[in-house]
């Protein structure tokens, strides 16, 4: 008997249709469009507007979309993991909320809080239950409503962050294809440096905290930008070596979009061309857990099966990691 591979067999994705500019940026803080387009690469964001609309929304309209691609029933899906930083609540799970919007009566499911790096976390978990055996139909969800947590006062944030989501589904593969490798990391004293300061059970929510905006995005970018820069390079480096293969052989590169300098970073540590590399951040921003399947998502049509993937992330906390994948079908 061969032996399984878990393989992603479908993506899609989903971004909310208001575009916020950075001309808009311009009149919320002390900022520009070449500032920002220079720093970062982004020009735009896509921001959820809409009373009562949480992360689990985004992700109906990427997972119907999925299940309609696939030609599959949500009856079918065995377990949901929703990568997230922004659930729609403490608790229940937003996988939970998610399951009950779609249909997947059949299927149970968590939360993966990663912070960026949660969708890969999240597909070399779903990996495990596919080549077990244990399931056949694994949904793996990535998505963020980083709007919801962001200080539009804070400069250093607000530019960076937007809202989406997509997803991919992992089945069994006996020809070969998809997940080969994985190399995760983490490292919790980065807590300091990229987090939230409250709302956890070490700091609850009180009039002081939200006065003081400890229940936003907290980041000290020169540090972040250090430590990601090596630490998503060397990562995506390494799989490679692991594996034996050279830049040539590698199809595409599915970097995470925190920053148009720590993709171009990573590519030229790989010794990959930027016409292999995969990159929405100008139109999108930052979308946390959203960024690698929107990505897989606009560029499906033109991965071939057989193509050598290798996808790296970096993520607040720390976290970080690299997957290395066979694209398992022709869309």
């Amino acid at each position: 008997m061969n032996k399984i591979h878990a393989a992603i067999t479908a993506v899609n994705g989903y971004v909310p249709d208001y575009i916020m500019t950075n001309k808009e940026m311009e009149t919320l803080v002390d900022t520009s469009d070449e500032w920002i387009t220079s720093r970062t690469g982004i020009r735009e964001r896509r921001i959820l507007k809409g009373e009562g609309l949480g992360t689990s929304d985004m992700a109906v309209h990427a997972v119907n979309g999925l299940l309609k691609k696939r030609g599959i029933d949500a009856m079918e899906i065995d377990l949901i993991i929703f990568c997230t930083t922004t659930p729609d609540f403490t608790f229940p799970a937003t996988a939970n909320v998610l399951a009950d919007k779609i249909g997947a009566r059949n299927a149970w499911g968590y939360d993966l809080q990663a912070a960026c790096s949660g969708f890969i976390f999240g597909l070399s978990t779903g990996a495990q239950f596919i080549e077990s055996g244990k399931h056949k139909k694994v949904l793996v969800v990535g998505g963020d409503k980083m709007s919801s947590i962001i200080n539009y006062k804070d400069r250093t944030t607000c530019i960076i962050f937007g809202d989406g989501c997509g997803c991919a589904l992992l089945e069994p593969n006996e020809e070969g294809f998809g997940i080969q490798d994985s190399i995760l990391r983490s490292d919790g004293s980065g807590k300091e440096f990229l987090g939230m300061k409250a709302g956890g059970s070490v700091l609850p929510a009180t009039h002081e905290t939200i006065d003081a905006n400890l229940h936003a995005v907290h980041q000290e970018g020169p540090t972040v930008f250090k430590f990601a820069v090596t630490n998503m390079a060397d990562v995506a480096a390494e799989i490679m070596e692991r594996n034996n293969l050279t830049a040539n052989d590698v199809a595409w590169l599915v970097p995470h979009q925190a920053n148009k300098r720590i993709i171009d970073a990573t590519a030229s540590r790989m010794g990959v061309d930027s016409d292999k590399v995969m990159i929405n951040i100008e139109r999108y921003g930052n979308t946390t857990n959203g960024t690698i399947p929107l990505c897989l998502w606009e560029w499906e049509s033109k991965m071939k099966k057989g193509d050598n993937i290798i996808i790296a992330a970096f993520g607040g906390g720390f976290t970080w990691g690299s997957i290395y994948l066979k694209w398992a079908y022709n869309s």
